[in-house]
């Protein structure tokens, strides 16, 4: 039998246990992994406190990376032995062992291990279609991202400096400051001690951004709007912070006749197509030597709580992995 950490019930950390689970043979359509490095990502929160409703019990976990040790009937793509990744429903990368669709997976090439998979899929691919489809960044290109030190900061850092980006961050300590200049940042703002909304002003000699990216939500909607300028666009992509409360639109005329959007991985990798096409631009800007994926932290699996735990207070940068 293999173990997964599930839940039957939603809640904080506390309700995440370390159980024996079934695995089966894979059905068509499907493969079994074995998994050998899990991604710990701010999304598995939500499934876990139920902001995202999921059916229980549940095993958490969206982005995994591992060696397939079965093939279901009509899969043609992959086989025994292939290394694989994923980044997406349904859950279950908690798991040593689990069933997955083939067609929500990428083979491994040569050139990225297992690990950077595991810390990468979700946050890199996530940066990808935030730097390349829903804004798509030139150089020349002034832009703001918030938590500039989390998963998806360190990757969209290093990749918007490469597309030609002057790119501003937020952080809540000088060692996510330091951290967030090493990886492709040139300005950084400490939004415990610094008004962010002016400094962006200030850096941008009174224009504005025409970006802004967000996965905070709540702390920083208000403000985020303030350093955008006229026809700016306001990518709210997560909610670390707690969900956007509802808005006036007429707010986003006064403030410049502004757009906003409200984008997810699984709507810009539904078609199996910019699935590879979103994973193969990762993979070749990360061997490109452009993009480094390291991995911060590391937690044993059956101690995902503990990592459910420092994620939720901060204490965590970059990528994390929970390993079987």
């Amino acid at each position: 039998m293999a173990h997964a950490i599930r839940i039957h019930q939603v809640g904080g950390p506390e309700v995440m246990k370390w159980e024996a689970v079934e695995v089966g043979d894979p059905g068509p359509g499907q493969i079994r992994i074995k998994t050998t490095a899990a991604g710990l990502n701010y999304i598995d929160t939500y499934h876990r406190s139920g902001l995202y409703k999921m059916p229980l019990p549940l095993t958490l976990g969206m982005e995994g990376a591992g060696t397939v040790t079965a093939v279901g009937a009509d899969v043609t793509d992959i086989k025994v032995g292939d290394r694989v990744a994923y980044a997406s429903a349904p859950l279950g990368s908690y798991s040593e062992e689990r069933l997955m669709q083939a067609d929500r997976c990428v083979v491994l090439p040569d050139g990225i291990s297992d690990q950077q998979a595991a810390g990468m899929m979700l946050k890199g691919m996530t940066t990808e279609y935030l730097v390349r489809r829903t804004y798509a960044i030139k150089p020349g290109d002034t832009v703001l991202f918030h938590a500039a030190a989390g998963g998806v900061g360190l990757i969209f850092g290093q990749w918007a400096k490469a597309l030609g980006a002057t790119v501003i961050g937020t952080v809540s300590s000088e060692d996510k400051a330091k951290l967030a200049r090493e990886h492709g940042y040139d300005h950084v703002i400490n939004y415990k001690t610094e008004n962010f909304a002016e400094r962006v002003k200030e850096i941008t000699k009174g224009e504005g951004v025409p970006v802004v990216y967000d996965g905070v939500g709540k702390d920083t909607w208000n403000g985020s709007l303030d350093c955008l300028r006229p026809l700016g666009l306001m990518v709210s992509f997560g909610n670390a912070s707690g969900p956007v409360p509802p808005i006036e639109l007429a707010t986003l005329s006064a403030k410049g006749s502004l757009f906003v959007t409200r984008p997810t991985l699984v709507t810009y990798t539904a078609k199996r197509a910019d699935l590879v096409g979103s994973a193969n631009a990762l993979f070749d800007v990360v061997k490109s030597g452009k993009v480094k994926i390291e991995i911060k932290q590391t937690y044993a699996l059956k101690d995902a709580a503990k990592a459910h735990e420092d994620l939720e207070s901060r204490k965590t940068t970059g990528s994390t992995l929970l390993l079987p």
